[in-house]
């Protein structure tokens, strides 16, 4: 359990923002014997229903109310609202304030910094489509962390309970940090998304497209994990494969040209992976750079078409 100050008095501990990310972290807590006391959220409802399924914890009225309440307070509400939650919350000295934000840095919570408070950013860095799947998903996640001593090892105390890993970041890497989930997170949704379209050029609907996809989804992310990057890339740029690549470029120009940008540029960050990978050389490099960044026009024209 959270001690005050790795001391022995157990940290009482109350949520701010009662969504999927607040429900999901304040009910694991919880279920791991931390002290979840009190709990609100602007809709009073929503509020009562993660209490009931916490013992010991009351839906209150205001985020003042937890604030009074407890000792550790995590404000889960949607990034745009942290600053005026904050604000308008009367901090005590020493108590701690953690949002849960992956683009936002600590600076967000100066107010409560000023008055005294302790404060801090513990992202579950994780996908959370639901609030049954992030329950799911929160034990062996990683988390990122920003916060001083000794708040710092709090969390990374959370962290270890939660059966994950942590990394320490600063003010500064918060942006990149959450770009680059949202590149490897949202963004393989949406290049799924673009893959089944494409599919549906030739009769198959997005449902049996998606099922076909998957198993090789999965097996690029088995590679990725046992293999590692660069040695798990396959396909025609790992190869040199230049004659595959114009295929690609033709039909897509035919059939999909609003794909094209997309696969042009996937291809060009592409080439350094599979050079990185020593399958291919600079001269096979170079022949599919130019390729992939010839303009459709200039391509056909050389092609003879």
């Amino acid at each position: 359990m959270i001690k005050a100050n790795g001391g022995g008095t157990v940290l009482r501990t109350g949520f701010i923002g009662t969504g999927t990310v607040g429900t999901a972290l304040a009910t694991t807590l919880s279920a791991r014997g931390y002290q979840v006391v009190a709990v609100y959220n602007r809709s009073k409802e929503s509020a009562v229903k993660l209490a009931r399924y916490i013992n010991g914890c009351l839906a209150v009225d205001s985020g003042q109310a937890v604030a009074d309440t407890t000792e550790l307070v995590f404000i889960t509400t949607p990034d745009d609202a942290i600053p005026s939650v904050v604000a308008g919350i009367q901090w005590r000295p020493n108590q701690s304030v953690v949002h849960c934000s992956g683009a936002d840095s600590t600076d967000v919570l100066e107010p409560a910094r000023q008055l005294g408070a302790q404060v801090g950013a513990f992202h579950p860095l994780q996908t959370f489509a639901s609030v049954k799947q992030a329950i799911d998903n929160i034990p062996g996640s990683t988390f990122a962390i920003e916060a001083e001593e000794p708040l710092n090892t709090t969390l990374k105390e959370m962290a270890n309970t939660l059966e994950g890993q942590w990394i320490e970041l600063k003010a500064s890497d918060k942006v990149l940090y959450h770009a680059a989930a949202v590149i490897a997170c949202n963004y393989l949704v949406t290049l799924v998304k673009v893959a089944t379209d494409l599919w549906q050029t030739f009769n198959i609907p997005v449902y049996q497209a998606t099922k076909a996809l998957m198993p090789l989804l999965q097996g690029t992310l088995n590679n990725i994990d046992s293999i590692g990057i660069p040695n798990c890339l396959t396909g025609p740029i790992a190869r040199g494969d230049t004659g595959t690549i114009n295929k690609h470029l033709k039909a897509l120009e035919k059939s999909a040209p609003a794909v094209l940008s997309t696969y042009r540029e996937l291809g060009l960050q592409t080439i350094p992976v599979s050079l990185a990978k020593g399958r291919i050389n600079q001269q096979q490099a170079d022949e599919l750079e130019t390729i992939l960044k010839t303009p459709d026009s200039s391509r056909g024209k050389e092609s003879g078409q």
